[in-house]
């Protein structure tokens, strides 16, 4: 499919579907879940993630598309004559366990590239399943919230800036001593536990940056995010200020720094110390 508009809208529809397949399983989350096995990324999957995937795959195809699926659930998949005429890259749900427990913050990411890699990636959507808030972009034609164009924050100094750090790991004591520098220059620390929604935030100017160095977060969170807050003027490197590139797969893990703006994004890449 050449017309971006065209993937633009069939990802709508995907989110549309999404937030009706999901519905039954909102209302029995406190039921015991059944053990499903193990996703493409590593964690237990769940029947929501699982009604959410197939929505999304269901739209593609009822919008004959050809597409090879790179899914945290269920790995990657060809659909199609085609399949290598694109790549669809998702996180049916990101921040399942919000979902599940009944905390408002989750989201379904999608990201639509040439190649399986992230600098790629030309149409990203982040929809905000909970207060009906959806992110876009196109490569090369700015970043929306609702169809209202968003740019990322202007603040350069730390003082009152919010910083999103994720700590969510049993190995908070091996990347301590290099987040804790920021810390102490940073007043207002949040996170929130969507990452994918989290760079969203970013990119609106919700919050001024966000850091993740644990080497958890996978690919497929990141690659429509990415789009999102660059295309709003934003900054995303590695903790070391190089090009942040990656393969999308499920396997695949990242850490970056992403920033509201060139000046607050060195700031922080100064007192990150990221190991060699």
């Amino acid at each position: 499919m050449e017309n971006r508009t065209d993937w633009l809208s069939i990802l709508l529809q995907c989110k549309d579907k999404v937030k009706t397949s999901i519905q039954p399983h909102l209302k029995a989350r406190r039921e015991p879940p059944p053990d499903l096995g193990v996703g493409a990324g590593g964690d237990p999957i769940k029947l929501v993630d699982l009604a959410a995937e197939k929505a999304i795959v269901k739209i593609l195809q009822q919008n004959d598309v050809s597409f090879t699926l790179i899914s945290e659930e269920s790995g990657v998949k060809k659909f199609g004559a085609a399949p290598a005429q694109c790549y669809v890259t998702v996180d049916p749900i990101d921040g399942t366990n919000n979902l599940v427990r009944g905390l408002p913050f989750y989201a379904t990411s999608i990201a639509v590239s040439t190649a399986p890699v992230l600098s790629s990636v030309y149409v990203g959507l982040v929809a905000d399943l909970h207060h009906d808030t959806t992110y876009t972009a196109l490569a090369g034609e700015g970043a929306y919230c609702d169809g209202e164009k968003i740019a990322s924050s202007t603040a350069v100094s730390l003082d009152d800036a919010m910083i999103g750090l994720d700590l969510n790991t049993y190995r908070v004591a091996e990347i301590a001593s290099q987040l804790t520098s920021l810390i102490q220059h940073t007043k207002h620390i949040r996170h929130f536990g969507a990452n994918a929604l989290e760079l969203c935030y970013v990119a609106a100017g919700l919050t001024d940056a966000f850091v993740d160095v644990r080497g958890k977060l996978r690919a497929t969170d990141v690659a429509a995010g990415v789009l999102i807050l660059r295309e709003a003027g934003g900054v995303v490197t590695t903790p070391q200020g190089e090009a942040l590139e990656v393969k999308l797969d499920a396997k695949e893990k990242v850490n970056f720094v992403a920033s509201g703006n060139a000046q607050i994004h060195k700031t922080i890449l100064g007192l990150v110390k990221p190991k060699c």
